[in-house]
């Protein structure tokens, strides 16, 4: 056993038999249902900010009084030294375009290694504003743009510049100054590849740490750029933004298909993802009696979660019944734990009894909240090193009760039901970006992206039923030279059998399936809140609202901005 294998299985203890199984945990649509969490990226990253106290400091700050120009921050981490550089250009509305294929943004951004001189920053100013049109060098490690709120960013310059502060109210609709359109990292466009950065920048070395720092610093800046063009434009009457209101913006993000396939082609480091969430729950669960304080403090939460779905606002007819549901699901778990409230692990059995998935999984994360000293410690086995390896020498039985053991749920599917393979999934060329795709587009289909794994593995167990009925003493090895281009999906197989989850237990090539619950899911783990889907294909949602801002960096931490809910009215008076 590896030391990190030996390290999990401790961690593990005595909560595996409260580990909820691969059945119902990786379920699509219960997937589509996680909240943020502690242990989201956001919400680690912040923590290690704060905790470490990171010296994060402007060296170069040259924005004209309209908030164009330059700036880069350095970053002295524990581990090295880092630096964020901006570049704010002047966009009018007609070129404005959230779109991949757009070529102009109000800001652009890099994260790079170590301090930058003059000549290198010139050198990105000629190629981060290009975005995928430019080229950049390793030292460089994430790269982003974003684009002003057409209905916040001016409004709350102007509210300023006159002596005022923002309506919450108008906040509330629309939670951000920015929003992104693309956060890249891992090697693309000549920068870093994760392992590079997970081996050399230790700071950075938790998943989507670089990118997650890189839109929390856009927020910061994005709240120092509109006091700063509300001070030059008007300085008699100007005043800042007060601090609660600052920390209620966030940034804006929109998500597409593009981000569907990572949870297919990384089924080990979903797995870890999910097995710690869920190791996180099961310690909460063996918790004994619950005191009064703790059964306030659980109201407390509850309250928060149902007024902070009320302060959701979407256009969407689903998710505005969803979220009226989730109200309701709340309410009525409210009830039950000022009635009967024998333990932690009653409660999570009782929410599977009487109230929709959804708010069976808001009740995992507020109970991961209310225990910090049995969840956060978890934070650092996110990370686990991705390698699918064939076992040659395994007996043909073995591999065929594997099949019907672990993926039990793709054998149970019919694949030749009228529309369970209607769809795939390809790259546009055009926009750069996966889309479905029918099965009537013959053309297209040849062009199709190989994650229908539940279709893959039924595929591989016909065949190999086939081939043990007349070779039955047989090896894998001996079956792989017979089918060499099933190689991939045993090698999937017999890696994932080691795991405990991974795999997403749904047909992705069905003509009803919900790439959502898809987005939804990775989403829940970098840690927003306020998804508004647009379409069955992509959703808007805010970043980082309510965390704690970059100068109150060494000052007394908060870590409670769990389902952020809007200032009150008063604070603003």
């Amino acid at each position: 056993m590896t030391s990190d294998a030996a390290i999990q299985t401790s961690l593990r203890g005595d909560t595996a038999m409260l580990l909820r199984p691969a059945k119902q945990v990786m379920d699509i649509e219960r997937l589509g249902a996680f909240h943020q969490s502690r242990l989201s990226f956001m919400r680690t990253l912040v923590r290690r900010i704060f905790r470490e106290r990171w010296q994060i400091e402007p060296v170069r700050f040259e924005l004209d009084p309209k908030g164009y120009g330059t700036v880069v921050y350095e970053v002295s981490a524990p581990h090295g030294i880092f630096s964020f550089v901006l570049f704010s250009s002047f966009l009018s509305d007609d070129e404005r375009n959230d779109r991949v294929i757009a070529t102009k943004w109000d800001l652009t951004m890099a994260l790079v290694e170590g301090r930058v001189d003059k000549a290198y920053v010139d050198h990105l100013a000629q190629n981060v504003p290009k975005q995928e049109a430019g080229r950049l060098d390793s030292r460089v490690f994430v790269l982003s743009r974003a684009n002003r709120s057409a209905r916040n960013f001016n409004y709350v310059v102007d509210q300023l510049a006159a002596g005022k502060q923002p309506d919450i109210a108008k906040i509330a609709e629309v939670g951000y100054l920015y929003r992104t359109t693309a956060v890249y990292g891992s090697g693309k466009l000549g920068m870093a590849d994760w392992d590079k950065v997970c081996d050399k920048h230790k700071d950075f070395s938790r998943p989507f740490a670089g990118e997650m720092f890189v839109c929390w610093m856009l927020r910061n800046f994005s709240l120092l750029q509109v006091e700063h063009i509300a001070q030059h434009q008007s300085s008699n009457t100007y005043q800042p933004m007060q601090a609660d209101i600052k920390r209620y913006f966030g940034i804006g993000n929109s998500t597409g298909l593009g981000m569907a396939p990572y949870l297919v082609n990384h089924p080990q480091l979903i797995n870890q993802w999910i097995e710690m969430r869920e190791l996180a729950l099961a310690r909460v669960r063996t918790l004994g009696g619950v005191n009064p304080l703790i059964k306030q403090n659980l109201i407390d939460l509850i309250n928060r979660c149902s007024l902070h779905t009320r302060q959701t606002i979407t256009e969407d007819e689903r998710q505005t019944g969803h979220n009226q549901q989730m109200i309701e699901d709340l309410a009525l778990m409210k009830r039950q734990v000022e009635a009967d409230l024998e333990s932690f692990d009653a409660l999570v059995t009782w929410s599977e009894q009487h109230c929709l998935v959804p708010a069976q999984e808001m009740l995992v994360s507020i109970l991961l909240e209310m225990h910090p000293e049995l969840v956060d410690e978890l934070e650092d086995f996110h990370t686990v090193e991705e390698l699918l390896d064939l076992e040659p020498l395994m007996p043909l039985s073995e591999l065929k009760m594997m099949i019907e053991q672990r993926y039990d749920w793709a054998l149970a599917i019919d694949f030749d039901a009228e529309g369970s393979r209607e769809t795939y999934w390809y790259r546009s060329e055009e926009k750069m970006e996966p889309r479905l795709g029918s099965i009537a587009d013959v053309e297209g289909k040849k062009k199709h992206m190989d994650l229908a794994v539940g279709f893959a593995v039924r595929r591989c167990y016909d065949l190999l039923g086939e081939y043990i009925n007349v070779h039955r003493n047989h090896t894998t090895a001996d079956f792989m030279v017979q089918q060499p281009k099933l190689r991939g999906t045993v090698r999937r197989i017999q890696t994932m059998n080691h795991c405990i989850y991974g795999d997403i237990q749904a047909n992705l090539l069905d003509k009803n399936i919900l790439p959502m619950h898809l987005l939804r899911c990775k989403l829940a783990f970098f840690g927003v809140s306020k998804f508004d889907p647009r379409s069955r294909l992509w959703v808007r949602n805010t970043m980082f609202q309510g965390a704690p801002l970059l100068d109150e960096i060494g000052t007394t931490f908060s870590d409670d901005w769990f389902m952020p809910i809007a200032p009150t009215l008063s604070s603003t008076v």
